[in-house]
Parts: structure tokens; sequence; C-alpha cells
């Protein structure tokens, strides 16, 4: 087979799916990978392979991977997109969501990662594409859980493009900024959900304005797809790609500014949402499941 292969997980919506297209247009075949196999049934139609797949189930992982090896022998490029973003104060976000949010969004991600490398490594090439979030270097009010998981995956990265350095793979950080998907709908619900009638409600009513809004006036996803197709056809990849509605100036402002002045900078950021974002209503928890 001379056609190049990637795998990108996450693929039944959003980032996932739009990266999915973009790189069967540009002649990749494709191996896109989620729980909703229904929802990518466009994929499907345009040739994209689709698979059923748990990201958190290692069997599953590993039995894609072979798949994949058994089927093309090789993966030219991983794009790990799957994941979510659990929102809610530390004191009462339990404790089992957050090694759940832990659990998708690093461990999935370093699991099947584990797993391509050695095909990559026998080739000396290939390219690993982590979709962190400008939030990997920031925090937020109630994002504890969510932020801690973006920070982990960019000093994964960071160690992970020397380590690998020298087998000819490259490894990339993707800082997606507001991103018209699902997964801005579902954080704002999980935070107002689990903090919005106790101590942390007003914190809550305003967080949730701020990830809600980026439903409305957020970048298309393919602004992401876009950048991910550069990064993968680029002889030396940057090592970072902010890309999206506000990532520029937030990890700049995140690298040049004082600890203290960004918090200032972020809670005017809040303040100014509070005052003209209208209040989103609760979503019930039922419809909070992360589907990675």
């Amino acid at each position: 087979m001379t056609s190049p292969v990637a795998l990108v997980t996450g693929a039944s919506s959003g980032i996932g799916e739009s990266t999915a297209r973009r790189l069967h247009g540009l002649g990749y075949r494709v191996y896109a990978a989620a729980r909703r196999i229904d929802r990518m049934a466009d994929l499907a139609a345009l040739g994209v392979v689709t698979v059923s797949t748990d990201v958190t189930d290692d069997a599953a992982m590993v039995s894609l991977v072979d798949r994949i090896v058994t089927e093309t022998g090789r993966i030219d490029v991983l794009v790990n997109n799957a994941g979510y973003g659990s929102y809610g104060s530390l004191e009462e976000v339990p404790m089992s969501e957050g090694r759940r949010q832990v659990e998708v969004n690093v461990f999935a991600l370093a699991r099947l990662t584990q797993l391509v490398i050695p095909h990559m490594r026998d080739r000396r090439s290939g390219t690993i594409v982590n979709v962190s979030s400008m939030g990997g270097t920031f925090g937020e009010p109630l994002g504890t859980w969510y932020h801690a998981t973006k920070f982990a995956v960019e000093g994964l990265s960071d160690s992970l493009r020397l380590e690998l350095a020298p087998f000819g793979i490259d490894v990339v950080v993707i800082q997606p900024g507001a991103i018209r998907t699902e997964w801005g709908g579902i954080a704002a619900a999980s935070a107002l959900e689990r903090s919005g009638d106790g101590p942390y409600s007003a914190q809550a009513r305003r967080t949730a304005k701020v990830l809600g809004s980026g439903e409305g006036t957020g970048s298309s996803p393919d602004v992401v797809a876009n950048a991910i197709a550069r990064a993968v056809g680029a002889r030396r990849p940057c090592a970072r790609y902010a890309i999206g509605a506000g990532a520029k100036p937030m990890v700049l402002a995140a690298r040049l500014l004082p600890t203290r002045a960004m918090d200032l900078m972020v809670t005017g950021f809040y303040a100014i949402a509070d005052r003209f974002t209208p209040d989103r209503p609760a979503v019930p928890a039922r419809e909070l499941t992360p589907a990675p």
C-alpha cells in the first residue's frame, strides 16, 4: 500500500470529524475511531474506515492498532483527539469523575500512543498529533480537572518529542481556542450541574456562559483540521499550533504575563461574559455522559 495511513480518535463530531475528512481528502487512508459509530455514517460514505472504539478499553485499542497494521502494514499519523471537558469546583466534583477525566484525556492518549510507536519506530517515520487546548497554558475557575489533564498532555508531548526524535517521529501539540463544537455545551452543563446550586453558583453561571458561547462564536473545526493537515505534511512541523478563536493571544499572554496578571485577565474576561452573555439553562446529569 502506497497511501499514507492515519488514525484519528474522537472522530464522531467536531475537530475529529473535520480532521478525518481533511486527511481523507489529502489521500490518506483514514481510520476514524469513536464510540458513536452511527454518527460517522457520512465519513464512511466518503470512504473513511469507521471503527466503534472506546479509548478507555485497552483490549479495543490493541485490536484497533493490530487491525490497521494487518490491513495496511503501517501507521503514518496518529491524531489523539478524543477527550471532553469536565467542569465544576474541585470540592464538589466526585473523585470518580476526576479519575474519568484523567483516564480519557491523558491515559487513553498515552496508551494509544504507546501502541502505535513501535510501528512508526520500525519505519523511522511518523507524526503523533496530540490535541491539547489553549487551556493547557492557563487555568479557569471550575476547570481544575480539565486543565490539569491538558497541562499533562503538554508535558507528556514535550518529553515524547525529545524521546522520539532519534527515530524520525515528530510529536505535535495542537492548542485549539474556542471552536464551534458540542464540547463547550457539555463542559458548560457539567459546571452548572455540579456547582450551580452551591457556594460556587456565581462562578458556575459565569463559567457556563463563557464555555457555552463558543458554540456560536467560536471558529469552525475546519481551521483546526487544516492546522493538523499542515503539521502532518510538513518536513519539520512546529512543536505547537495555537489555532482558532482566542488561541494565539491567550497562549501568548500566558507565556509573557506574570501569573497574577494572567489571573486578572481571565477574571476580567469572565466578568465581561457575565454582563453581556445570556444565562445558559442547566442540562440534566444524564446528558453529561462524555463520548470520546
